[in-house]
């Protein structure tokens, strides 16, 4: 298992020391861009990690969105990207199609990136309908790492908050992750 975090602008300052992967946000909805998504970004690649940005998805405006998140996330070949499906601070979510609908999106729009979902158990196990995850599945579920509560293939598994989001992924190796995120 390869260890890796996920940082918002919150998470101004974090440690790369043990990291293989770092998962920056970039974007939210159709008006937030981290300001402090590049410098995360290249202390992340500095530290030779491979890096991922993700946007916290909104319900409605999808295919704006898409494009909102590809045009102002720092990404460059070879990054992961990701949608966040969860609840947002107003108590909504963004439906299942929606979320379908914005993984293709950004397939469509960024055919040479892998693309992943990112949910938390209950979203995947009682909101989605269609197993659909773009090329991989983000799942978080607060317990041992490396063993979330489900059947489903997973790539990165967010096990822990505390002090910020920790993940594992399943890849025997930082090359093999980087291999598969290259061969979009």
């Amino acid at each position: 298992m390869l260890h890796g975090v996920d940082v918002s602008a919150h998470n101004s300052s974090f440690s790369t020391d043990g990291l293989d992967f770092v998962i920056v946000k970039a974007t939210e909805g159709r008006s937030y861009v981290s300001p402090e998504q590049k410098k995360q970004a290249a202390k992340a690649r500095d530290a030779g990690c491979v890096v991922g940005f993700y946007h916290f998805l909104w319900p409605g405006n999808i295919s704006a969105q898409a494009e909102y998140f590809v045009e102002h996330c720092a990404s460059e070949d070879g990054d992961l990207l990701a949608a966040d499906w969860e609840t947002t601070p107003e108590g909504t979510s963004a439906s299942n199609k929606e979320k379908d609908d914005f993984l293709a999106a950004v397939k469509r729009l960024r055919p040479h990136h892998r693309v992943l979902l990112y949910c938390n158990r209950d979203f995947w196990l009682n909101r989605d309908t269609t197993s659909e995850a773009g090329d991989g599945l983000w799942i978080a579920d607060y317990r041992t790492a490396g063993e979330p509560r489900i059947e489903a293939k997973w790539r990165i598994h967010q096990y822990t908050n505390d002090p910020l989001d920790k993940n594992v992924a399943d890849f025997s190796s930082r090359d093999k992750l980087r291999d598969w995120a290259e061969s979009a």
